[in-house]
């Protein structure tokens, strides 16, 4: 047995494979291993993190720079409110004078012709603003809405209900408030209510010394 074993082809002149090279007749061909994943995978897990990360914390500023709006909003419309309603009580405490006078003219029926007619319509701007009197005779002393100018001797009558406490008998000047807020209190003369024990026993006594007088 002759075996050419010479390594270039004579024929094609091309370099032959040696025998143990070469692949065994009728073997599939190796399939070469696929390259390693896990650290690119590694990477895009990282990537993803670091985005999710960064995307909770623009979340949380954006969150709180919302709630500092709001809360900055409310502030804003709050002391709006209040400087408004400042002016307005500082503008109405100017005019409580003209307001006593236009009273004053009611009562002593001198709010006639012109005057009348800017009477009526500083009171209805007034109102408009939410300006109200306050006051009456026979009203319960309240020392939050009233001031007491004078005292006077107790004058039974003057309210509907007992009362506890002392009442006003006259208002001197009203007082005047827009919502809640006291402009200026009610100026009133106070009184102490009747001493309504006294005045019960004394038909009791009446009655009891009529049954003790001697018969004729």
């Amino acid at each position: 047995m002759i075996r050419d074993k010479r390594r270039i082809d004579p024929e094609t002149y091309e370099v032959r494979e040696s025998r143990e090279t070469a692949a065994p007749a009728g073997s599939a061909p190796t399939a070469e291993p696929a390259p390693a994943e896990q650290p690119a995978a590694t990477e895009q897990n990282g990537e993803v993190t670091e985005l999710k990360t960064a995307l909770a914390e623009r979340t949380a500023d954006l969150q709180r720079l919302q709630a500092e709006y709001v809360n900055y909003k409310r502030r804003v419309d709050r002391d709006r409110d209040l400087v408004r309603a400042v002016a307005v009580e500082n503008v109405f405490r100017d005019l409580l004078g003209v307001l006593d006078d236009i009273r004053s003219a009611r009562e002593h029926e001198e709010l006639t012709g012109g005057f009348k007619a800017v009477a009526e319509e500083v009171q209805r701007v007034a109102g408009k603003y939410g300006l109200e009197a306050f006051g009456s005779k026979g009203d319960a002393f309240d020392p939050h809405i009233h001031e007491a100018l004078m005292h006077v001797p107790a004058q039974p009558g003057v309210t509907a209900e007992p009362a506890t406490g002392p009442v006003c008998v006259e208002i001197l000047q009203p007082g005047y408030k827009i919502g809640d807020r006291v402009i200026r209190p009610a100026r009133v003369a106070v009184a102490d209510p009747p001493d309504g024990d006294a005045a019960a026993e004394a038909p009791g006594q009446d009655q009891q010394g009529q049954d003790q007088q001697p018969d004729a």
